[in-house]
């Protein structure tokens, strides 16, 4: 797989998975610019891959907001004249019980993990659609698919990424653009850390692979579905789950 050249715009690039894809595209040759409202650790990121010999850019930006993002591409397209790969990886959770879910938990979760992939889409496919190439990852989550107590803003903010990535991917597979999603199970990031001994082993215990994935493991999927090998595969949710859901 030849990523030299190619430029790569990755969300939640802070920590976890986006940060993993965000190392992983580096050390095939791409240009990574990173993504989030985290900035001292977008910056270690960023530091730790041109260390290593990469290419990485930095933009702090939440991504619900369109004016930071339109600023953010203007400034991108100016640079790079274009972007070939967009990850749209940012997430939040805000568990809690519907019955006692307020309005801005609501909200939170939707701004973030599914109008932040609506902003950076709308705002690089004009530029994927004039180079008539073009490949979109979009992070969802097994619970998009099963649904989860305790997570029906997260669910579905993720479900939602699966009805947005199919419906692009129609839209745009006429002019060589690919939108695909990827759908982790559970998967050691710091998103999952916070969980006690005992939650972690009672998901454990319905997982097949009787393990937590690995961000690295998430990260080599969305580099297959980037690369050129990947070209006739579109509107599909790779799911990265142990057997969790099948």
């Amino acid at each position: 797989m030849n990523f030299n050249g190619k430029i790569s715009v990755v969300t939640g690039a802070s920590q976890g998975i986006g940060e993993a894809i965000a190392v992983e595209l580096s050390r095939v040759g791409a240009e990574v610019i990173l993504v989030d409202i985290q900035e001292e650790k977008l910056e270690d990121v960023a530091r730790r891959i041109r260390d290593n010999k990469g290419k990485s850019y930095t933009f702090c930006a939440d991504v619900s907001r369109m004016e930071q993002v339109k600023e953010i591409v203007e400034k991108i397209i100016q640079d790079h004249q274009k972007v070939d790969y967009l990850i749209n990886n940012a997430g939040i959770t805000r568990d809690r019980l519907l019955m006692r879910m307020n309005e801005e938990e609501w909200d939170a979760v939707l701004a973030v993990n599914l109008k932040g992939v609506f902003n950076f889409s709308k705002t690089l496919i004009r530029n994927m659609i004039n180079n008539r190439y073009g490949r979109i990852v979009n992070i969802s989550s097994v619970v998009g698919q099963t649904g989860n107590p305790g997570q029906c803003n997260y669910s579905a903010s993720k479900a939602g990424v699966i009805g947005f990535t199919k419906s692009l991917a129609r839209e745009v597979a006429p002019r060589g653009i690919t939108v695909n999603a990827i759908a982790p199970g559970y998967i050691d990031t710091p998103m999952t850390k916070g969980l006690s001994e005992s939650v972690k082993k009672a998901f454990i215990d319905l997982i097949p692979a009787k393990r937590f994935g690995t961000v690295e493991e998430i990260a080599r999927v969305a580099k297959f579905l980037l690369s050129d090998e990947a070209s006739y595969i579109t509107g599909q949710v790779i799911g990265v789950n142990g057997g969790l859901f099948m």
